[in-house]
């Protein structure tokens, strides 16, 4: 038959009757493959988790049993009644929270504490030592004067360390069964392990907040006093203002966990 003209199109050329696709190229295949293996192997995935899932409840879970509200502090309904059957109590952060042991938050709280406090001392050092060294080099007179600078962070690091050492005197632990008793302070258990956490957390942030700054006011004041020995007693008393921000810190801290009583009969 004779050859039409004017039949091109955008996704082929007629050819008389006959019309031919282009074939798509080499890559523009190989990219469909992989996305329906992709495809595929979620499907498989989710497949087995819901068949894994579905073995693992007791023969009488029932998804749409109502549970009495207050028993079990973050869950509801199904999710609550499958968990007191013996279910992974696992559906979201408010069980982890709340299902986490007293005596582990007031370790957390410690740990946090502490180590924020080294942290923010060690920055501050950092960034003080390193300027007081490079304008030692040209003024060496700056030497001995500015390692106050040094004291300044040193002392957040020591703020830390006696918090740590006062929160550890709050955990008292006793020999306990594996069950507790039935008369145990669950309430006065869980207030106490929140705030030794609380009180480790709020000291070792305003910590490392205030080593940082007392390490940068520290480094202004070295390169000051280089160019200008006038202006080493001003930039001091900035570097007073930053370091008193560790001094608040730990003082809420200790009022804090003041009443964080452990009980251990």
């Amino acid at each position: 038959p004779r050859r039409a003209a004017g039949t091109t199109r955008a996704r082929g050329i007629h050819v008389g009757l006959v019309r031919t696709r282009p074939s798509a190229p080499p890559r523009a295949r190989r990219s469909k493959i992989i996305r329906r293996r992709r495809v595929h192997r979620r499907v498989e995935a989710s497949s087995y988790a819901s068949s894994v899932l579905r073995r693992s409840r007791p023969e009488h879970y029932n998804p749409t049993t109502t549970h009495p509200a207050g028993t079990m502090t973050g869950t509801t309904n199904a999710e609550a009644a499958y968990c007191e059957e013996g279910g992974y109590c696992n559906y979201g952060w408010n069980e982890v929270l709340t299902h986490m042991s007293p005596y582990g938050w007031g370790y957390y709280g410690i740990g946090l504490g502490l180590g924020c406090s080294v942290v923010g001392a060690a920055w501050g050092i950092w960034l003080t030592g390193s300027a007081l060294t490079g304008a030692a080099v040209k003024a060496p007179r700056i030497r001995s004067k500015n390692l106050i600078s040094v004291i300044f962070c040193e002392a957040t690091a020591i703020y830390g360390v006696i918090l740590a050492i006062i929160l550890l005197t709050k955990v008292q632990t006793k020999d306990l069964a594996d069950t507790l008793p039935a008369d145990w302070e669950n309430d006065q258990f869980y207030f106490a392990g929140y705030a030794v956490f609380s009180s480790g957390l709020s000291v070792g942030l305003t910590n490392l907040a205030s080593g940082i700054s007392v390490g940068i006011a520290g480094s202004s004041c070295a390169l000051a006093d280089a160019q200008d020995p006038s202006l080493f007693v001003k930039i001091l008393i900035v570097e007073i203002f930053a370091s008193a921000l560790s001094i608040f810190g730990i003082i809420v801290g200790i009022i804090q966990s003041n009443n964080a009583d452990f009980p251990t009969e």
